[in-house]
């Protein structure tokens, strides 16, 4: 994992929060007694319950040590949840666009929240890029495989 700050919005450090705590108080001690229910079966060699409970064992183990990094580095947008007098675009904030003649909203995120069917867009994406320190009013335009997309914006909350 690179040495950069992580972006999350409150709510988005709170899930990876709550992961890890399931994985830690739930998931893994009951990965942990069903690997040595396996290994009691007897010839490991031959024992595929033992070799998946290891794995399973192994990438839980290793999606843990994923979020305690994540949220070792993670910084909180401090403006997200409150109404932002914000001029402009800013990690955090809710940003209306027009594409042609639809209208569509939506939040900067950083790149770990970004979920694109939740209208989450991530800081480090083309249009996000382009979002950032615009203005209401401002134009933009994003080179797509299907050619160039013009953005207006609408509104920024």
């Amino acid at each position: 994992m690179l040495n950069k700050d992580l972006y999350f919005t409150k709510d988005g450090l709170k899930q990876l929060k709550a992961e890890l705590k399931q994985l830690q108080k739930e998931k893994l001690p009951k990965l942990i007694k069903r690997v040595a229910r396996a290994r009691s079966f007897g010839d490991l060699s031959e024992n595929s319950e033992y070799t998946a409970s290891r794995e399973e064992l192994s990438f839980t183990e290793g999606r843990v040590e994923e979020l305690k990094g994540l949220i070792r580095k993670a910084k909180v947008i401090s403006n997200t949840g409150k109404k932002s007098d914000s001029k402009q675009v800013n990690l955090g904030c809710k940003v209306t666009v027009k594409v042609n003649s639809k209208k569509h909203t939506y939040e900067i995120v950083g790149e770990w929240e970004a979920d694109p069917l939740q209208k989450k867009i991530s800081h480090t994406s083309p249009l996000g890029k382009a979002l950032l320190n615009k203005k209401k009013g401002d134009k933009i335009a994003i080179e797509a495989p299907a050619g160039k997309i013009n953005y207006h914006i609408q509104k920024i909350h």
